[in-house]
């Protein structure tokens, strides 16, 4: 595999979620925010949920890799096409779950800032890592990964 054409690519994508949430988190102790909650479900218990969703979720996504022996380290190349698990409904179900673990980790800690960050990351796999991971599964896997595309969602 080629070296990563961004900087970044180099910092594993859990690591990117964790690194800003932890970049949240200074914020959060900084410049408290007041976390106002005025939906009748208690922001743990949703938290709760949504953390738990996103484990399984990520968890479902990186087992059906491993089930594929394929590589499960974002940017490395894979050597099986995995369409079938998660894969019918997301083109990326362990960066959904990532993503929903995250915001279920804000919401069971009450913390503003985390959840408000989170876009960026967000932004950064849809803008940088997630059009390079495409264009190698294109190039690997062709016209089978093309029609994948046009089937399922990018997201959800």
């Amino acid at each position: 595999m080629p070296p990563p054409s961004h900087p970044l690519l180099r910092v594993p994508v859990p690591w990117v979620f964790v690194l800003n949430y932890l970049v949240g988190v200074a914020l959060h102790r900084l410049v408290p925010l007041p976390f106002t909650w005025t939906i009748p479900v208690r922001p743990d218990v949703v938290g709760g949920v949504l953390f738990v969703l996103g484990v399984i979720v990520a968890g479902s996504g990186w087992w059906t890799f491993h089930k594929a022996g394929t590589t499960r380290v974002p940017g490395q190349v894979s050597s099986t096409f995995v369409s079938c698990g998660p894969y019918q409904y997301t083109r990326n179900p362990m960066y959904v779950g990532l993503s929903l673990g995250y915001l279920g980790e804000a919401f069971l800690l009450r913390q503003l800032w985390p959840a408000l960050l989170l876009p960026l990351t967000l932004v950064y796999l849809q803008r940088v890592v997630i059009p390079l991971e495409e264009t190698r599964l294109r190039e690997t896997f062709g016209p089978a990964y093309t029609d994948y595309c046009a089937r399922v969602r990018r997201w959800i």
